[in-house]
């Protein structure tokens, strides 16, 4: 149908109006494009430093865009976070945004934006017909609340806002953001090969033990402890093993080895979701050392992700009474095992054990058989 269409328009005109006309239809594809909403997020904070308002806006593309301010004059918490749900809309507006998606913690704010909630607060109706006016501008927008877990970054931007008055203007540089995979005070023995061993015990340790020389940075006390720390080390096959009390040579590994061994054991294959102690145990026992690694096992488990459901009461919500025999040592209980095949060496078939049902003492006794003598 969409081609007989065609053919009847261009019936209609001579092949120089045709020319003319060519590329005058409309794209398909165009008109199918489904142009998907922005995200907003948005948080207020009153502390004793102040008052700071933090957004977080993100494109579809996922472009994040953080936006804060700081709040110059006393307001509290439910005015905070409408002054940061009105800044995140001007500036969703400002860039042209139409369709908005807006995320906030605030259960009130919320909920009173959704006309489920009154306003009881006078202080707040001109903050919520001020909210309804910047809303109206936009051709959609819902709202939506979140836990305070996924709203950690507008958090973190009015956190940041709150405390800007102590910064002087002229002295203030754009934030830094670095990321780090790996503790500065662990050095690994790969790592530290090209500075030959400065501030290494392991690869000063590995040097002394294969043949016998130091680093050309140590001096007498540090060519002292090196000797002292080698006799619990020992190399073998161009690898490093610390010994232990119970006789197992533990491997040196590297930090990044240890956060592999560390995720390993607590959480993927084992899955005991175990404690500090626990789990630096069960490292050694599997044959692997590292310098920091009690460190490092405590502060893996510290994870909230780990600690979130440690305060639940398992046990049931009634009174516990205490159960207890008045003859603790009358009740014993006596089996007969038999007959063995073959006899024992002086004829006894039978096996008579008594146990004490309080102590779980165990007796025992050969029953020679009745035709026996």
């Amino acid at each position: 149908m969409k081609g007989r269409a065609i053919a009847d328009h261009l019936a209609h005109y001579s092949l120089e109006e045709a020319e003319e006309t060519q590329g005058d239809f409309l794209d398909e594809d165009i008109m199918g494009i489904e142009v998907e909403s922005w995200k907003m997020y948005f948080d207020g904070v009153t502390n004793q430093n102040g008052s700071g308002i933090g957004v977080l806006l993100i494109s579809p593309k996922g472009t994040h865009i953080p936006f804060s301010g700081k709040l110059n004059f006393p307001a509290t918490n439910n005015a905070t976070e409408y002054e940061a749900c009105i800044m995140g809309l001007q500036a969703a507006l400002d860039l042209g945004v139409k369709e908005l998606e807006v995320y906030g913690d605030s259960a009130l704010i919320i909920s009173q934006v959704h006309n489920k909630w009154k306003i009881k607060e006078e202080k707040l109706m001109p903050y919520h017909e001020c909210l309804q006016k910047w809303a109206s501008k936009f051709s959609k927008i819902q709202y939506q609340y979140v836990l305070r877990m996924q709203n950690q970054i507008a958090d973190a931007l009015a956190t940041m806002a709150s405390i800007m008055d102590r910064l002087k203007e002229d002295k203030a540089r754009p934030i830094v953001l670095e990321q780090k995979e790996e503790p500065t005070y662990c050095m690994t023995i790969e790592e530290d090969k090209g500075k030959n061993g400065e501030g290494e015990c392991y690869l000063d340790i590995l040097q002394y033990l294969k043949d016998g020389t130091y680093s050309k940075f140590a001096d007498k006390n540090d060519q002292l402890t090196i000797r002292r720390l080698s006799t619990n080390y020992i190399n073998c096959g161009e690898k490093l093993y610390r010994r232990s009390y119970d006789g197992i040579h533990l491997l040196c590994v590297t930090n990044k080895e240890a956060q592999q061994i560390i995720e390993e054991v607590h959480k993927l294959s084992y899955r005991p979701h175990m404690n500090a102690h626990m789990l630096l145990r069960k490292i050694i026992r599997q044959g692997y050392y590292w310098t920091t690694m009690e460190a490092d096992c405590a502060s893996h488990v510290l994870y909230r992700q780990y600690q979130v459901h440690e305060d639940l009461k398992h046990m049931p919500p009634m009174p516990l009474h205490t159960m207890t025999s008045p003859w603790p040592f009358s009740t014993r209980g006596i089996d007969i095992i038999g007959k063995i095949h073959p006899t024992t060496s002086n004829g006894h078939e039978f096996i008579l054990i008594a146990i004490d049902y309080f102590t779980k003492w165990v007796e025992a006794w050969c029953v020679v058989t009745g035709n026996q003598k």
